[in-house]
C-alpha cells in the first residue's frame, strides 16, 4: 500500500511516501524550484516521490495532508474577530490565498494529481507526533511537540506506545514558545521562520542581560514549564509585524533594520531569548518525564530545531535517550501525516529497525543521481574534469582537506530536513583556526559569526565532545572536552561581543563556538559509508577524526540538489574543489564564469 504524505501552503512544503509503512522517499519543494522555503504546492516533491518508486497517482491509496485548514481558518477567523478593528489588515491580506486555494485543500490536491482516491488530513501537531515517534528506534516514549502553531496547538506532548500515540495535554495559540523566538528573531532584524538559526548562532557572543526582563514582562513560566505570553507585547494576532511599540520601549528602540550592523544589544537579547528558551523545554521535559514516567524522549516541531537546547536536555534531563525529527519543522509534518494514517488510523504492526537504530535511513530520502547522469552534466557545462578510480575518492578527498583545501561534496541521495548530513555538504579542515570565516564569508556570502558544525566518526565523538550518543542528524550541541581546549589569556578573556569571534579555543577552532560547544554529527559506516571512509582516511593521516560540514549552498538559496545545482555553486563560489560522483574538479582549471555578482555580500558588525 502507497500513501503519500503532503505539508504544504504555510512554510517549507513537501512531499514523502510509503509502501507499507516504510519511508520510500522524501523532499521538500525548495530543492526543485529553488526557492528557499517555498509554501506552495509540493507539484515537484511530488513527482520525485512518486518516480523513486516507479509508481503514478493512480497506485496511491491515500493521500494525507498534515493538518487540518478549516480548524486553521476557524483560528484565523476567531483571532481577527477578537483583535477587531486591528486584526481585520492581517485578515484581508490572507483571505485571497485562503480562499482560492488553502481552505479547499482536498480540491487543491483532487485538481493537482488528478486524484480520485482517499484524501484525509491529521491535526497538525499529530503529524508532529508522528514524524517524532514512528521512525524513532523506541518500543515506548515520550513526545514533546513545539512549534510556532498549528491549528490551535503550539506544544503539545503525550505518549508513543509501538504502533499508538496519545496526545495527552496542549498549549494553545496565542501562547506559543516558537513565536515568542521568533518575535526577536523579528526584533533583531532578522527573517521569521529562516533567520531563528542566526539567533542561536548570535547567543554565545552575548550577555543574558535581559532574561529577568523578558521573565517578568512577556512571558508567565511556571515550574512545569507551562506558559502564557503577555499579549500586549506582541502584534502577530492583530498585525503584520511580530512586535509592537510596547515591545519596543520595553527593550530600548525600535528592531534592528534588516542587513544593517549588529551590535552587541543584539547579541545581548539572542542570548537572553536563547536562555529563556533552554529553560522553557528543560521544565517542560522534566514535567513530561515525571507524567509520563518514559525513559525515552521523542521532539519534533520548529522549536526542536533548537539544537542548544536539545543537548542540554540530553546532558541534564530525566531522560536517558531522546530522538528529534530531523526534518523537524513543517516538511516533516508530510512524514508524519503519512505514518499516523498507517500506523494509528490504520493499525498496522510497526516493527523496531535493527541494532537500535531508527527507520528514517540517515534521513537520505531524496534524489540520486547515477554517474552517466552526473557526467552528461559536466559535459554540458565544458567542464573540466577527472574521473576517480574505484576505491580511490576517501584518500584523494583526505589529501585536500588536509592541504587546507574547501570542497563541495555531492554524493549520493540528498538529504530530507535542513541539515546537510554528508550528502549535499562543502567539508573542510577543523583543525584551521581561519576556516570559519573563510568559509563564511567566501563560500556562504553569509555573515561571519554563523557557526559551523562538526562531523566526527561515531566512535571518536566522546574523545572530543561531552557527549557519548549517536548524533547523525546534527541536532545537538555539546561541550568541547576540556583536554581539547585552548587556554586563554586573560586579555582573551576580557573581550566582548564579535571580538571573540577570531580566536582559537580548540584543537579543532573551526567547529568550537565562542562558547566552547559544537553542533555534533556523528558518522558511521552504516549511514554514510562514503563519508565515513573519507573522514576516515583523514583521521589515519592527521590523527583528527573531524572535519567541517556546512551544506552545499549560499546564503538565500535551499541546499543544492542536482549535480546542475552543486556545479554552478561551485563556479560561483571560491570553492577549491568539487566531488560530485565519482568525478573531481579542481577549480583552477575550470573556465572562469561570471562572478558571482548578487550572491556575495559583506557582512560587518559592531
Amino acid at each position: 500500500m502507497y500513501i503519500l504524505g503532503i505539508s504544504a501552503f504555510y512554510h517549507d512544503s513537501a512531499a514523502c511516501l510509503l509502501k507499507d509503512g516504510e519511508i520510500i522517499a522524501a523532499a521538500q519543494e525548495e530543492r526543485f524550484t529553488r526557492k528557499k522555503h517555498d509554501f506552495n504546492f509540493p507539484s515537484n516533491a511530488i513527482s520525485y516521490c512518486l518516480s523513486e518508486a516507479g509508481i503514478n497517482v493512480s497506485s496511491l491509496q491515500y493521500v494525507v495532508f498534515y493538518d487540518k485548514p478549516f480548524i486553521k481558518f476557524e483560528r484565523i477567523l476567531y483571532t481577527a474577530l477578537a483583535y477587531a478593528p486591528l486584526g481585520i489588515n492581517m485578515f484581508l491580506k490572507a483571505m485571497p490565498t485562503w480562499l482560492k486555494e488553502k481552505i479547499f485543500i482536498r480540491k487543491t490536491i483532487q485538481n493537482k494529481l488528478d486524484f480520485e482516491g482517499d484524501i484525509l488530513f491529521t491535526e497538525h501537531h499529530e503529524s508532529h507526533a508522528a514524524s517524532a515517534f514512528y521512525p524513532s528506534p523506541f518500543e515506548k516514549a515520550a513526545i514533546l511537540t513545539i512549534d510556532g502553531v498549528g491549528e490551535w496547538a503550539t506544544t503539545s506532548y503525550g505518549v508513543g506506545d509501538w504502533n499508538k500515540i496519545d496526545i495527552m495535554s496542549e498549549i494553545k495559540f496565542p501562547h506559543s514558545l516558537g513565536l515568542l523566538y521568533s518575535a526577536f528573531t523579528y526584533y533583531t532584524g532578522f527573517r521569521v521562520n529562516s533567520g531563528e538559526y542566526k539567533v542561536m548562532g548570535l547567543a554565545p557572543y552575548g550577555e543574558p542581560k535581559y532574561v529577568d526582563l523578558i521573565l517578568d514582562n512577556l512571558i508567565d513560566l511556571k515550574e512545569d514549564g507551562s506558559y502564557k505570553l503577555n499579549m500586549k507585547y506582541f502584534n502577530y494576532c492583530a498585525g503584520l509585524t511580530m512586535t509592537n511599540s510596547r515591545f519596543d520601549k520595553l527593550f530600548g528602540g525600535p528592531p534592528r533594520k534588516p542587513e544593517s550592523k549588529v551590535g552587541q544589544k543584539e547579541m545581548d537579547l539572542a542570548r537572553s531569548v536563547q536562555e529563556v528558551t533552554e529553560e522553557v523545554m528543560f521544565r517542560m521535559a522534566k514535567h513530561v518525564f515525571k507524567e509520563t514516567g518514559q525513559k525515552n524522549l521523542c521532539l519534533a516541531g520548529g522549536v526542536a530545531l533548537n539544537c542548544v537546547a536539545n543537548g542540554k536536555i540530553l546532558r541534564e534531563g530525566p531522560f536517558d535517550n531522546i530522538w528529534i525529527q530531523p526534518a523537524a519543522g513543517d516538511a516533516g509534518g508530510a512524514l508524519g501525516a503519512a505514518m499516523f494514517i498507517w500506523f494509528q488510523c490504520l493499525n498496522n504492526k510497526r516493527e523496531l529497525a535493527p541494532n537500535s537504530r531508527d527507520s528514517q535511513r540517515g534521513s537520505f530520502l531524496g534524489p540520486g543521481f547515477a554517474d552517466d547522469e552526473i557526467e552528461k552534466v559536466l559535459i554540458e557545462n565544458s567542464a573540466h574534469f577527472e574521473k576517480l578510480r574505484d576505491g580511490e575518492l576517501p584518500e584523494r578527498v583526505a589529501d585536500l582537506i588536509e592541504q587546507g583545501k574547501v570542497i563541495g561534496w555531492f554524493q549520493g541521495r540528498m538529504e530530507f530536513g535542513p541539515r546537510a548530513l554528508g550528502a549535499r555538504s562543502i567539508i573542510g579542515d577543523a583543525r584551521s583556526k581561519d576556516m570559519q570565516s573563510t568559509m563564511n564569508l567566501k563560500i556562504k556570502y553569509r555573515e561571519s559569526f554563523r557557526p559551523f558544525a562538526p562531523s566526527v566518526l561515531r566512535g571518536c565523538v566522546s574523545e572530543y565532545f561531552n557527549v557519548d550518543s549517536d548524533s547523525p542528524y546534527m541536532l545537538i550541541v555539546a561541550p568541547v572536552n576540556n583536554e581539547k581546549r585552548v587556554e586563554m589569556s586573560a586579555e582573551q578573556k576580557g573581550l566582548f561581543g564579535i571580538d571573540k569571534l577570531n580566536i582559537a579555543r580548540s584543537e579543532i577552532p573551526a567547529v568550537t563556538h565562542v562558547d566552547y560547544s559544537a553542533r555534533v554529527q556523528t558518522v558511521t559506516r552504516e549511514d554514510n559509508s562514503l563519508y565515513y571512509d573519507t573522514i576516515n582516511e583523514f583521521h589515519k593521516k592527521t590523527g583528527c577524526p573531524v572535519v567541517i560540514n556546512t551544506s552545499f549552498n549560499v546564503r538565500g538559496e535551499p541546499i543544492v540538489c542536482s549535480p546542475q545545482d552543486a556545479f554552478r555553486c561551485f563556479m560561483r563560489t571560491e570553492m577549491d574543489y568539487l566531488v560530485v560522483g565519482g568525478f573531481l574538479l579542481d577549480k583552477a582549471k575550470q573556465t572562469a564564469v561570471e562572478s558571482g555578482k548578487g550572491w556575495q555580500k559583506e557582512f560587518t558588525l559592531d
